[in-house]
């Protein structure tokens, strides 16, 4: 029986295909900005269930439309407008804060 302490196991490191596709520049770039919009859309949703408010009620709120509210929470709306967003924020007794990274 070989000594245990002897063996070495060796991992094999495999990239997952998402892996692969984040080296190419433009699809990183896509990702990034896409991801980037579901993430503010999903942090609207989630505050606003958290309050266990509806959308037309945040609407009312920040004198938007229920639609906009619904657009923002899509994950598949590019066209943010600060100052709404500062009001989404200010609707929860939260501060926006923009970074670049």
């Amino acid at each position: 029986m070989p000594d245990p302490k002897k063996i070495v196991f060796k991992e094999k490191m495999t990239k997952s295909i998402f892996d692969k596709e984040m080296e190419n520049p433009k699809f990183k770039a896509v990702y990034d900005e896409v991801s980037t919009q579901m993430d503010i859309g999903e942090q609207i949703a989630e505050l606003r269930y958290k309050a266990k408010m509806s959308q037309s009620e945040l609407a009312k709120k920040v004198k938007t439309s229920r639609t906009a509210i619904a657009r923002y929470e899509s994950g598949n709306y590019a066209s943010f407008n600060i100052k709404t967003l500062a009001r989404i924020a200010c609707a929860f007794n939260k501060n926006l804060k923009i970074s670049f990274t």
